[in-house]
């Protein structure tokens, strides 16, 4: 993340692919990243942080607003909220495979937003068309008696953890199902878009 800061020039724009896309990723583990992150992120700019005395990311959303958010927030261990959210997306993950697997094999890896053929490398699976990822986790787990009610097993080896009470997680499964709408969209439009 220094060295991110250290390439850019007060106000200007991160336009190095990989530091946008760690910049992307960071802000996803950020606790309030749902907030922060809006409609969307277009792009990232560096700026003096609050107090001045140092350079720190914004992000400048695809409405055109700019918020400033703390990188260090970002690395604090997860709190058992976005660990649940994580889980959520681990428990569903074969769900969003099968459901690109199924386009691969009917050979319509094309853009859903563009109509552009999508090569297998650059496809990205999205919510865009429909709810929001956060928005049918969030109503299941209120449905379910709040996050507290969520118990996760310790990580896997793929350093994922998951439901222990797996009745509760076939429950997650069929609500993803019936409220999920899936769509394809390269990595470049997915992301723009919002990625809680």
């Amino acid at each position: 993340m220094q060295a991110i800061l250290g390439r850019y020039g007060l106000g200007q724009v991160v336009d190095q692919e990989d530091d946008d896309l760690l910049l992307r990723d960071l802000l996803d583990m950020h606790p309030d990243a749902a907030e922060k992150v809006g409609p969307g992120v277009d792009r990232f700019r560096v700026i003096a942080t609050p107090r001045g005395h140092h350079k720190g990311p914004e992000a400048v959303l695809v409405d055109g607003s700019k918020v400033a958010f703390s990188y260090q927030k970002c690395l604090d261990a997860p709190t058992h909220r976005q660990r649940v959210l994580a889980a959520m997306r681990t428990e569903i993950q074969p769900q969003v495979n099968t459901y690109y697997e199924s386009r691969k094999a009917s050979h319509t890896l094309v853009s859903d937003e563009s109509g552009q053929p999508l090569a297998p490398a650059d496809v990205h699976v999205s919510y865009f068309r429909g709810p929001r990822f956060h928005d049918i986790a969030m109503e299941f787990v209120q449905a379910a008696g709040g996050f507290d009610a969520v118990d996760l097993t310790g990580e896997t080896a793929r350093g994922l953890a998951l439901f222990t009470d797996r009745t509760l997680a076939e429950r997650w499964h069929a609500h993803h199902q019936e409220h999920a709408v899936l769509g394809l969209l390269s990595a470049k439009e997915n992301l723009r878009r919002p990625r809680v």
